[in-house]
């Protein structure tokens, strides 16, 4: 049979689906439950339905957003992410801020040598040359999601900094 590029032969889904759609995703990779939603939504499938389905599969423990939480932090954590960054992506996916205050604390990542870390991976083992190398490696944890008060003692402290 063939079909346009791009295109995918259906699997003798009807359009309105909703569950087996919703299910065939998860059997892939966790969804945030506002993901499910809005692919759904994107699918074609009737917006009561969706919602019937989504609260199924949230009954039958298919769709957790604490556990998709989980799953984003450990991840998140383990490509060096700080916590700002990765409060916003979870914010984004449609956690709500306790929730992901918990999975923030739950990580018990130990934030500034995670920081520490990165810089050692960027810029090898050697100090910071004057202040606007400092600015910049301090620019590029900013931009990973590390707090500023992390970020300054990290920065502070490659240089021999008497203050750390």
């Amino acid at each position: 049979m063939a079909t346009r590029r791009g295109t995918k032969p259906e699997r003798g889904r009807r359009d309105g689906d909703a569950y087996g759609r919703a299910l065939g995703m998860l059997a892939r990779r966790e969804y945030s439950q506002r993901e499910l939603r809005a692919r759904l939504q994107r699918a074609g499938c009737d917006e009561e339905e969706s919602e019937s389905a989504l609260h199924k599969l949230r009954e039958q423990h298919y769709q957790d957003d604490d556990r998709f939480g989980e799953m984003i932090v450990r991840a998140r954590v383990g490509q060096g992410y700080g916590p700002d960054r990765i409060r916003a992506e979870l914010r984004s996916h449609g956690l709500s801020d306790g929730s992901i205050r918990d999975l923030l604390d739950g990580a018990e990542a130990d934030w500034q040598a995670l920081a520490r870390a990165q810089l050692r991976k960027k810029y090898g083992g050697r100090p910071a040359a004057d202040y606007a190398e400092r600015g910049k490696r301090a620019a590029f944890l900013l931009r990973r999601g590390f707090a500023t008060a992390t970020v300054r003692i990290v920065t502070h402290s490659d240089i021999g900094d008497p203050s750390d």
